[in-house]
């Protein structure tokens, strides 16, 4: 691999290093980027038919076209893409919903993988604030590129920085009750105001995928794993947004889901399969609503879901200081207790159930 010296780091290019290739000859950068694409054209909504283009995909992941063209010829050899002289790759079918993710029909993705175990580490709090390539290097068994590459996505997710002399600093992100439900109020607001949108358009093709990612979540509960369940969940708050066509927003919700990573990855082990159940049924039941085209009604289920997460996240607080304090200590007051979520109270739950059950009888 190609380096060019920058003060006591070395850039790598994307000239792959003789041992950085994987089975079938493709580089770790090109297997990133197979299931990097083809979560992109997922995200995006592309239809079947739909031009696939290299440039603009490069720029969106940073890289040259080289490494994006060869990710794009392996797609077109597994089925995916197709190719044609005189108009360049185009969506031949539709995606599978687990292709991109752990387990899927894609190659697995070395950066991938250690962009999960970091995260799981950090939010184990096995991983110091602070941590350089070298120290993690060893620690999984990666080279220098595979490391960094990683420590770039969590810089892209807003949960980790360069230092400026030396190392990378992991960010403090919803890392208190406060902050959490601070940001539960947040996306109420942003989310349900997504809906309410003028430009509001649904992808029906996007939104079969999501129903089918749900689906089969129901089925399968109890192989879930945590890198399956928060691609499901964000993809569905974020793809929800993404029919505003509202840029703001949008970018809202991506930030928000980029800051409960870490969290998310630490309380996946403190959840029931009741949990996982209920959230992927709300889901579906949003879902119902938006392909109904009553978004008033979507809105409200919505605000209902994100309103039962923090309730359940201030319950499971509560638990788990009274379990650290024992059984004589006072429980610190919920969220629920203070009223800070107006549509968790058992008035507003109360509203929401009887309306539901109007609307049911329709």
């Amino acid at each position: 691999m190609k380096t060019s010296a920058t003060g006591a780091d070395t850039i790598e290019t994307d000239t792959p290093a003789p041992n950085a290739q994987h089975a079938g000859g493709q580089s770790a950068l090109q297997t990133e980027l197979v299931r990097q694409i083809l979560a992109a054209i997922a995200q995006d909504g592309t239809a079947v038919g739909g031009a696939v283009r290299e440039l603009p995909l490069a720029r969106r992941f940073g890289v040259s076209r080289t490494p994006v063209r060869a990710a794009l010829r392996r797609l077109e050899a597994i089925g995916y893409l197709s190719f044609d002289a005189g108009r360049g790759f185009s969506l031949a079918r539709p995606i599978d919903a687990d292709a991109a993710t752990p387990g899927g029909a894609l190659p697995r993705s070395a950066v991938a993988e250690l962009h999960h175990a970091i995260l799981a580490d950090r939010a184990r709090g096995l991983l110091p604030a602070e941590v350089s390539e070298a120290q993690l290097m060893p620690r999984y068994g990666a080279s220098r590129g595979v490391v960094r590459r990683a420590l770039m996505q969590l810089s892209d997710d807003g949960l980790a920085r360069r230092q400026r002399g030396h190392g990378w600093r992991f960010t403090e992100a919803l890392d208190s009750r406060e902050a959490v439900a601070e940001s539960y109020r947040f996306r109420i607001v942003v989310e349900c105001a997504a809906l309410g949108e003028p430009t509001y358009a649904v992808d029906r093709q996007a939104l079969a995928r999501l129903r089918e990612q749900h689906e089969a979540i129901l089925r399968d509960v109890d192989r879930l794993d945590p890198a399956r369940w928060l691609a499901t969940n964000n993809a569905f708050h974020e793809t929800v947004a993404l029919w505003s066509h509202n840029r703001f927003l949008i970018e809202a919700v991506r930030r928000q889901n980029a800051l409960r990573l870490l969290g998310e990855h630490a309380a996946f082990q403190r959840l029931s399969q009741s949990r996982f159940v209920q959230s992927s049924r709300e889901h579906l039941e949003i879902l119902d609503a938006i392909e109904k085209d009553d978004r008033p009604w979507a809105a409200s289920l919505l605000e209902r879901h994100l309103a039962l997460a923090l309730r359940s996240y201030a319950d499971r607080e509560t638990r788990d200081a009274a379990g650290r304090a024992g059984p004589a200590a006072s429980p610190p007051e919920t969220a629920q207790a203070r009223g800070s979520i107006g549509v968790a109270s058992p008035e507003r739950a109360s509203m929401i159930s009887a309306a539901s059950r109007q609307r049911s009888s329709r």
